[in-house]
């Protein structure tokens, strides 16, 4: 079992007298920033000159200054730019500043765990991974209570990272809910199996696959859409509210026994066995060195897959039908 840690296991003295540079202002960036700022600290934004995000921080009342900047003068940072970019930053702007007793901390463990990064020993190296968007971090933390997150430490050359990293925690709101001890391997293939397997991957080719075979067979798209994709948030909820066994105590007894003898026929071992030819991929490094080498040639496949999805009748029909809906939150973006 995992071991969990929450506020009374953290030490935010850790961090008084400390400069906190957030590098990044997007969903997660804007979280933290914000959220360490409202628990007492000094935090600093790290941007590129001529970032939109730069107005943006600064009306939030936090102090901007340029990624090598902050490198000179945060005594922890914590990277929260997208994967792909992290490298370049990192040698660009952060490497030459990395100075004994410096922290250095992630959201993600991709770019350590398959060495795009590769710090100084110097320092301390370390990951807090919150559970949530970063819309959805700062919403709960504004309502005073937190999301959960993973703590893991790669480096630790002060022999406190982890008291720093669970402080850390603390001020983003995260030891609110509890922090889950992990490792930067655990935390990065699980991640990366859940999102291709289940979460989008999984979710997006069987919400396609079921529109497609029931237009195929003459059912009306709105009505295919209803019934495989718009329905999709009232199960999803009730699992996430009360696991499956709640999903299927509040669903009609049809429902329940269509799940039961229907399901593994779509969901079957042939399934698994291509879901461990994933996660194989990604414990050997094949899905990282595919999604490095697509963005050095420019993302051609990626761009095309994109806007072939964007494209699909499930799309369209989708944008047709919430329009109908304006009760729905429009969808946040960046």
């Amino acid at each position: 079992m995992a071991q969990v840690y929450y506020d009374k296991d953290a030490d935010l003295s850790l961090l008084q007298g400390k400069t906190l540079g957030i590098i990044g202002y997007g969903s997660q960036g804007h979280a933290h920033a914000l959220n360490l700022k409202d628990s007492g600290f000094n935090v600093v934004v790290g941007l590129y000159k001529g970032s939109a995000s730069w107005p943006r921080a600064e009306q939030a009342g936090l102090r901007v200054a340029t990624v090598d900047q902050v490198a000179r003068e945060a005594d922890i940072m914590m990277m929260l730019v997208p994967d792909t970019v992290q490298p370049g930053v990192y040698r660009e702007s952060i490497q030459p500043h990395l100075k004994p007793g410096k922290t250095l901390m992630f959201a993600h463990g991709f770019n350590i765990h398959y060495k795009r990064i590769q710090p100084p020993p110097v320092i301390d190296v370390s990951m807090v991974a919150p559970k949530a968007p970063g819309h959805r971090m700062r919403e709960i933390f504004t309502q005073g209570s937190g999301v959960p997150a993973l703590l893991a430490v790669h480096q630790d050359t002060s022999g406190k990272a982890w008291q720093v990293g669970l402080a850390y925690a603390r001020g983003i709101g995260a030891t609110r809910a509890g922090v889950l001890r992990t490792t930067f391997k655990e935390e990065t293939e699980t991640d990366l199996f859940g999102e291709q397997a289940v979460l989008c991957g999984g979710v997006t080719s069987l919400i396609k696959a079921g529109f497609e075979t029931l237009v195929e067979a003459g059912y009306q798209p709105e009505s295919a859409y209803f019934e495989v994709l718009h329905e999709l948030k009232l199960i999803v909820d009730l699992i996430y509210q009360g696991g499956l066994e709640y999903m299927r105590y509040s669903v009609s007894d049809t429902a329940e026994f269509g799940d039961y003898t229907r399901g593994p026929r779509i969901i079957d071992e042939s399934v698994k066995r291509r879901m461990q030819e994933i996660l194989k991929e990604i414990q050997d490094g094949t899905f990282a060195r595919e999604w490095i080498a697509e963005n050095d040639e420019g993302r051609p496949r990626f761009n095309a897959l994109r806007q072939k999805d964007a494209d699909h009748p499930v799309e369209k029909v989708g944008k047709e039908l919430r329009a109908m809906m304006p009760f729905l939150e429009p969808p946040r973006r960046g």
